[in-house]
């Protein structure tokens, strides 16, 4: 170890995000997450990922809360850290492509309320699909943060991830984070692809993983060696399983190290203490089930994210036919190198799986498609690594047009539209934005919030002298 150099390595914290998307299905309320502010604003984290992926949607949909709310009061308590954000590029927080008015209006409000630093990903890693998105970020001040969305597959070689690097750095980004989501990137395979990363930009590198497979750990040693500046992690009580390595854990596994993170194990002992009672609680409740805390190991043997794996056996029980389970898993990567071999991610993951169910059921390949399928094939999601198959992309969309340009370059700006949809709810800018990406979702919380104020006016009121609301 004596030839490392000095360079400790900084941790990003996930607890207030992925780590319980990953365990409790993002069910973590805001009123959970404030009375411990104060003490992580005093650990020195790189960042405290608290926003963006699924929490804009479960807080609205599950929770009854306002994302935008949650977002201005972790501000308000986090006086030192810098607070991050999940955006799925050109898709923002849904599942669809969004115009670029949209695209920016949406960054330059997440800045304004409190984000600084925008991982921002696409998961065709197309970069087009990001542009809008960095530009925005730039312009606003924020930190524009890129990941790759990691994969296995012939294309995907060490020159493959070199040569996006350098792309990245030209687009202007600050820093590129390495995603890797299903918990696929082993630690030798780590250390190689952090060194040609480094080799091939002065961009700092983020290393993202997920315990899933069991080697999350290890994977993040061996990057550490290589030159890694920063890793996410979790406070224990929410970390492993399909959430991150532990904080502590890597706290100490790297002290005296020429990496060494110099942080307090005392303060993060604090933060661990406060969450362990909310874990026993998500245990006992059934919100996190013991089986995402385990080791799956299937996620190496078929490079299949573990959620994709428990969508398709829900999707097989429907049909009555789990027995079916052994054969889809073969058919699903013939069905991604028939569709140029994208990484397996939202969205691209659910529509590899729903298709790779459906040839089996079907008996007979492609005969049946989803509209995300051929929306897949016809180009409105973006670029594959490689070309799809011509004869499935024929069976599926016949002569429908193929669309080479970046997608949203067709679509019409969109925010004076949603503005005159939801001018009626609309009781702060940003609603604006709820609306746009969940619709449905935001209409119901905007009544709800309307039905909580109302009940406040009435509890409030002087009924005695004829003050009752009308």
């Amino acid at each position: 170890m004596a030839e490392l150099e000095k360079k400790p390595v900084r941790i990003n914290e996930t607890v207030l995000r992925d780590a319980h998307q990953s365990l409790i299905a993002t069910r973590m309320p805001t009123e959970m997450m404030l009375p411990i502010v104060e003490t992580m604003d005093k650990v020195g984290y790189n960042a405290v990922e608290c926003w963006g992926g699924a929490t804009f949607d479960a807080a609205m949909r599950f929770l009854k809360e306002d994302p935008w709310e949650r977002l201005r009061k972790l501000r308000d308590g986090f006086k030192n850290t810098k607070l991050q954000m999940l955006l799925r590029g050109q898709n923002i927080l849904g599942y669809k492509h969004y115009p670029d008015d949209v695209v920016e209006y949406f960054v330059q409000k997440s800045i304004a309320n409190g984000i600084d630093n925008i991982r921002i990903f696409d998961c065709l890693n197309d970069l087009r699909n990001l542009e809008a998105s960095v530009k925005a970020t730039k312009k606003e001040g924020g930190h524009a943060q890129i990941a790759l969305a990691y994969t296995l597959g012939d294309a995907y070689t060490l020159d493959y991830w070199m040569s996006i690097a350098k792309d990245i750095e030209n687009m202007g980004a600050d820093s590129i984070c390495i995603k890797d989501m299903a918990g696929l990137l082993l630690p030798y395979e780590a250390e190689k692809l952090v060194k040609a990363l480094k080799s091939a930009t002065k961009l700092p590198i983020d290393l993202h993983t997920h315990y899933t497979s069991g080697v999350a750990s290890m994977t993040y040693m061996k990057a550490a060696e290589a030159g890694v500046d920063i890793i996410d992690c979790a406070i224990s009580p929410f970390a492993l399983g399909t959430s991150q390595p532990a904080t502590e854990v890597m706290v100490e596994a790297f002290k005296g190290q020429p990496f060494d993170t110099g942080l307090d194990q005392k303060v993060l002992a604090k933060i661990a203490d406060y969450f362990r009672p909310y874990r026993e609680e998500c245990l006992a409740s059934g919100l996190m089930d013991p089986k995402v805390l385990g080791v799956n190991i299937k996620t190496l043997m078929y490079q299949v994210p573990g959620g994709m794996l428990s969508n398709m056996v829900s999707q097989l029980k429907e049909q009555n036919a789990s027995d079916k389970y052994d054969t889809v898993l073969e058919e699903i990567p013939r069905v991604r190198k028939d569709f140029g071999e994208p990484p397996l991610v939202t969205p691209s993951s659910q529509i590899v799986g729903t298709q790779a169910v459906m040839n089996v059921l079907m008996g007979e390949r492609y005969k049946v498609a989803t509209d995300q399928t051929k929306d897949l094939l016809a180009g409105e999601y973006g670029k594959t690594i490689k070309p799809f198959n011509p004869d499935v992309q024929k069976k599926i969309i016949g002569d429908r047009e193929v669309i080479t340009c970046r997608p949203a370059d067709k679509l019409a700006p969109g925010l004076p539209k949603f503005e005159e949809d939801v001018k009626q709810w609309k009781q702060q800018d940003e609603d604006v934005l709820s609306y746009a990406l969940f619709p449905q979702v935001a209409t119901d919380f905007f009544k709800y919030r309307l039905a909580q104020q109302e009940k406040v006016d009435v509890s409030a009121a002087d009924t005695k002298n004829g003050a009752y609301p009308v």
